[in-house]
């Protein structure tokens, strides 16, 4: 197969992005076939499709311009689906219909595989009254888990995930609770949260001043704004959430100030959007640009990027034309606007290969560089479309050229603009790439710095066998080919040696040059102070950033226990989280719970296979049935019943279904259960069975269900399970590099860029 640097490159493009029948017979003979089939159905939009075909299919090839997954997956495929990540949805009504009825609209949303964001501070707060039924109102929160199950429902269906973001006020009289809502483990799992912050209540921090908590013009009660931030940063610092967006900030630069107010953002925050807006995405790989890369005069040629960047913009003006939407106001949103996200990935890498370390003032120099003859190149290509096709039938010139973000980019765009009009209304964003950045060759993600050069991953084979496999960044993988096994030179430096400081330098380089904003984690070390770790969101206020997410270790999101001597790290060993640090392991003896992952999901309908066991102690058979799921392309047992006439084995055999199927549900590789069975002998004796002592009957069931396993490819032969539990040794070493993915199993998950993604297959919490 040819056009893939790496294993996981084509593992990932076949698994998420090939066009296959619905039986999985592929239809896509190759990546190249895969560019053909986008290019193409993004070409129809055009006057002259055959002119613009082989343009689009360019920019496509060798992974320069790499458009969202929707788009790589959807367009050209004939399938009625949206090509666009995210959305968010209509302002909420403060009555039981209309909040009812948003509900739908989200339902509809999701089932198409769509993430959605949503302001609850429109909903009146808890115990306020409720005229005409002589009741108090639950507030934004109790409707908050109506939304959260429905979610649940939508997944259990079998729907693509699709996560969702909650933003509430900073002066909703519910805000206090909204704050703390995930110190709850259990509660919202399928929302990520952020506070609306104002200039007002920056500035009444800044003073120590009181700060009013207000509904419809109703001041419910007041307490010091500096507390209320405090509350706010705790529940960060503890939990990890909620993030933090500058709504005043996102509003006053908004290039649509005179047409929209924005309340919201896609889950991920990468995109502020107005009622029903949606985003669609796409990303220029920085790396792919770089010439004469680690040589002194390593650059990246800005009319080449220039150029890469006009064809990208007229590519996701077409998807516009060329997506459905799920409700009809979205695409009214999106066609009266015409909004895109385009922005980059391995800009890290890039930063590598022209001899800068992430973070330093070069660094911070040329990202701003970068970004800014991307953006002039976007609104300059935009123009020549509107000259062409129209401007987006929204604009008003005077106001859109008044926009602090149009006149960032010079002189010469706001004229270009004012002559002839501009095609989108907005045109950059950061979004995450973590799933196109494997698929691409393992480029660093977004403007994310290098998360680990490199790391081992179990690749399950065709054949049932499964084989490790290095995953090697870009950046490390093109020093390796050119230098062999010289050292890495000093400015290699990954996530855990930056200081949170680099990452908001970056971060604000950056958005100077985004007319949207952009989706960034980052990641402070454990023992970071709490005085040090609020230092970094009003840093990120000061330098003009548009919102903040940090992500420190903790028990609540699942950091891991480690003993006080972690193994050794080297080059190819799995990367750790940000600032880990050894957990004293007393803490756990005293009882405290620690959150490794979330279970499974149960889809409505299992298949699976039932089977008897004839004991000779016993007058009556025992039925063992074995349900599995299809995880990641994997069929995985996924709950075990046991059942039996004889009312002696009732008690032992209920509880064992529920163990069993509990430790089946928390994914990752479950067959040391079968050897723990294997291994329990009874002191009365045990059995001949088919030829071969057993002893126990519980070794019995132990030997059922590995034979299942072995029957639906879950274990390559007998004797062959795991002997002990791999969770548990991970822990026990320190070995596991984050929690198990739910999609392939493997101990990989990362919080990175806003949301926790698998670094083993790309599977993303987002959707």
């Amino acid at each position: 197969m040819s056009g893939f640097d790496a294993p996981i490159a084509e593992q990932i493009w076949d698994m998420k992005y090939r066009f296959k029948t619905p039986d999985g017979e592929p239809i896509d003979a190759d990546v190249e076939a895969s560019w053909s089939r986008v290019a193409r159905a993004l070409a129809a939009q055009e006057a002259d499709p055959a002119a613009w075909t082989p343009r689009f299919e360019a920019a496509l090839r060798d992974f320069r311009f790499l458009p969202a997954g929707r788009i790589l997956a959807g367009a050209g495929t004939g399938r009625s689906v949206t090509l666009f990540n995210c959305f968010v949805m209509g302002t909420i009504p403060d009555d039981l219909g209309g909040i009812f009825e948003a509900l739908k609209e989200a339902a509809l949303t999701m089932q198409q595989g769509g993430g959605i964001g949503y302001d609850f501070s429109t909903i009146r707060p808890k115990g306020a009254s409720v005229a005409g039924v002589g009741a108090d109102a639950s507030g934004p929160l109790s409707f908050m888990d109506v939304w959260d199950s429905m979610c649940r429902t939508i997944m259990s269906a079998g729907a693509r995930r699709g996560a969702m973001m909650a933003t509430l006020r900073c002066d909703h009289p519910d805000v206090e609770a909204f704050v703390e809502a995930k110190k709850d483990p259990a509660r919202l799992r399928n929302f990520n949260l952020s506070i609306l912050v104002t200039d007002a209540f920056m500035e009444a921090v800044a003073r120590d001043a009181d700060w009013p908590l207000v509904f419809e013009g109703r001041t419910y009660r007041t307490l010091r704004a500096r507390e209320l931030w405090d509350r706010i940063m705790r529940a960060t610092y503890d939990y990890a959430e909620p993030g933090v967006i500058f709504i005043d900030r996102i509003n006053r630069l908004n290039n649509l100030a005179y047409a929209e107010t924005i309340s919201a953002t896609n889950p991920c925050g990468e995109q502020p959007l107005p009622p029903y807006g949606a985003c669609l995405l796409g990303s220029i790989n920085l790396a792919r640009l770089v010439r004469e890369p680690f040589a002194p005069g390593a650059h990246i040629d800005e009319a080449e990027l220039s150029e890469l960047v006009g064809v990208a913009v007229r590519m996701m003006d077409d998807v516009v034309d060329a997506s459905r939407f799920p409700l009809p106001q979205q695409a009214a949103e999106a066609q009266a606007k015409r909004r895109i996200g385009l922005g980059v990935t391995g800009l890290a890498d890039a930063l590598l290969m022209t001899g800068l370390r992430y973070g330093s003032d070069e660094a911070v120099a040329q990202t701003s560089a970068w970004m800014k003859a991307l953006a002039r190149a976007a609104y300059f290509a935009s123009v020549e479309l509107a000259k062409e096709k129209g401007a987006f039938p929204l604009f008003d010139t005077e106001k859109f050229c008044a926009s602090p973000s149009v006149q960032a980019l010079g002189e010469d765009v706001v004229e270009a603009v004012r002559a002839h009009g501009i095609r989108n209304a907005l045109l950059t964003s950061i979004a995450p790439t973590g799933t196109i950045s494997l698929y691409a060759g393992n480029v660093s993600s977004g403007i994310e710095p290098v998360f680990a050069f490199a790391y081992t991953r179990k690749v399950l084979q065709r054949d049932g066998t499964r084989t490790e496999e290095e995953v090697v960044d870009q950046a490390l993988a093109l020093w390796r080919e050119l230098h062999g096994d010289a050292p890495w030179p000093e400015h290699f430096v990954d996530a855990q040696t930056l200081t949170p400081a680099d990452h908001v330098r970056m971060q604000a380089a950056a958005q100077a040059w985004v007319d949207s904003s952009i989706s960034k984690t980052i990641n402070v070390p454990e023992d970071i102070s709490f005085e040090a770790f609020k230092d970094v969101y009003l840093e990120a206020w000061r330098t003009g950033c548009k919102g903040c997410t940090t992500y420190r270790p903790n028990a609540v999101t699942g950091s891991v226990l480690t003993v006080s001597a972690p193994a050794p790290e080297t080059a190819a060993s799995p990367p750790e989280e940000a600032g880990r640090r050894p957990a004293d392991l007393s803490a756990a003896r005293d009882g405290e719970v620690v959150w490794m992952h979330e279970p499974l999901d149960r889809p409505e309908a299992l298949e699976g296979r039932t089977y008897k066991i004839t004991w000779p102690d016993s007058a009556h058979a025992i039925y063992i049935t074995l349900n599995d799921v299809v995880v990641g392309g994997r069929r995985r047992p996924f709950e075990v019943f046991i059942n039996s006439k004889n009312m002696e084995h009732y008690a032992w055999t209920v509880a064992l279904t529920r163990m069993i199927s509990a430790v089946f549900r928390r994914g990752g590789d479950v067959s040391f259960v079968v050897e723990e069975l294997k291994a329990v002998f009874d002191p009365r004796g045990g059995a001949w069975m088919e030829g071969r002592y057993v002893p126990s009957i519980l070794a019995a069931i132990g030997g059922v269900i590995e034979k299942h396993m072995i029957q639906t490819g879950f274990l390559e032969g007998e004797g062959l399970a795991l002997k002990t539990d791999p969770q548990a040794r991970a822990v026990a070493v320190g070995e596991a590099p984050g929690a198990v993915c739910p999609s392939c199993g493997e101990y990989a998950m990362q919080m990175m860029e806003g949301c926790e993604t698998c670094l083993s297959c790309g599977y993303s919490k987002c959707g």
